[in-house]
């Protein structure tokens, strides 16, 4: 009768121990239907970003709107948006006026004003050299960036540098002017 009791006792056991498995694995699987659900999600939104049309529409859309814009250099810091949309009201319908601004917040010195005719970026260039503020604007069309087109500048070379080679000794030259010392072939004096 012994025996049959350690046996009812260990199978009891067997027997919640396959629950206790069966529970943890039916919560590993809805974690994993969740898993799948937020990775389904953040591909999706990645891929409208990735998307080669969507990218192609918003490039587009983004040469249309700096083709109703001009860049407006040195700009003074104390100015306002609403006193450069003023100084290009003249030109046509101000859209909008943007100063950029570093991480602190501070002006850069230079704007950017986009309006609602493409006509009007001719009549904003005669307001080149015109000033505001008692500075003089620079005024140019805007120019579109293009994505992974960065301008190459190769480096330019120091003038102090000597071109590398086999290693030779410095000279050590004597002092007050009186010769000089190669270590590799001995003073002159």
């Amino acid at each position: 009768m012994e025996g049959d009791d350690v046996n009812m006792a260990a199978a009891e056991s067997t027997e919640t121990d396959l629950d206790d498995m069966k529970r943890r694995l039916k919560e590993m699987e809805e974690e994993a239907a969740a898993l799948r659900e937020m990775q389904a999600k953040v591909e999706k939104e990645m891929g409208s970003v990735q998307d080669p049309a969507a990218a192609a529409t918003s490039q587009a859309n983004r040469e249309e709107v700096d083709s109703r814009s001009v860049f407006v250099g040195n700009v003074d810091y104390s100015c306002t948006p609403e006193e450069v949309q003023q100084h290009f009201q003249s030109c046509g319908t101000v859209n909008r006026v943007t100063i950029r601004t570093d991480k602190y917040g501070q002006p850069k010195g230079y704007a950017y004003v986009e309006f609602l005719e493409a006509e009007a970026v001719q009549e904003a260039l005669v307001l080149n050299e015109s000033e505001l503020h008692g500075r003089q604007l620079k005024v140019t069309a805007k120019r579109t960036n293009i994505p992974g087109m960065k301008q190459y500048r190769p480096r330019r070379s120091n003038p102090f540098m000597r071109p590398r080679g086999p290693f030779m000794a410095p000279y050590f030259f004597a002092p007050y002017g009186y010769g000089f010392c190669n270590l590799n072939k001995g003073c002159k004096a």
